[in-house]
């Protein structure tokens, strides 16, 4: 009986800790820069020194926006993005990640200076958050709504009546 008891614990342990492994695995799945999925976490320092992060279900939309102070396209769309910025901010966050890794910190700073950035401007120093949204081309736009979720992913530059219309879709006016 003893035996019976032991081997029954073992069999509970050993298929609860497959069943965390699934559900931890299913999570972590569930989060993939395409559109349909949980956006995936990150947080990131600004150039203002504040930490911005994205962690799932928030108060407003978030268009993530990434550039480099290099990129010919990159300097074509942000006039545009300010702009939007200053129309939208009230109902959508905007963070505009500079790639820093492949670009250099006072290159970014004066870009930000040179087109008048108010938005957050934040520094993927490493890597990390690029590579985790499998960033190929700059500039790369997401649009994620209130639950987190990708709803569009612009590769390239994007104009400001297109990119409207699609900040209208996850954020009417």
């Amino acid at each position: 009986m003893k035996r019976f008891l032991l081997v029954l614990v073992i069999f509970g342990l050993a298929g609860f800790a497959i069943y965390n492994n699934i559900q931890t695995q299913s999570s972590a799945a569930m989060q993939k820069p395409q559109v349909g999925y949980y956006a995936p976490h990150f947080s990131l320092k600004g150039l203002d020194d504040q930490t911005y992060q994205l962690t799932g279900p928030r108060d407003k939309p978030l268009v993530i926006n990434f550039w480099a102070s290099w990129c010919g396209p990159c300097k074509m769309e942000a006039p545009d993005l300010e702009k939007l910025y200053g129309t939208y901010k009230d109902k959508v966050d905007f963070y505009a990640i500079n790639i820093t890794r492949n670009d250099k910190l006072d290159s970014a700073k004066q870009f930000v200076s040179q087109f008048k950035l108010t938005m957050p401007i934040l520094l993927d120093t490493d890597s990390k958050v690029s590579d985790t949204y499998q960033v190929k081309a700059i500039p790369t736009t997401f649009l994620v709504d209130k639950q987190g979720v990708v709803r569009k992913s612009i590769i390239g530059m994007v104009d400001a009546g297109s990119l409207e219309q699609e900040l209208n879709k996850i954020a009417p006016k």
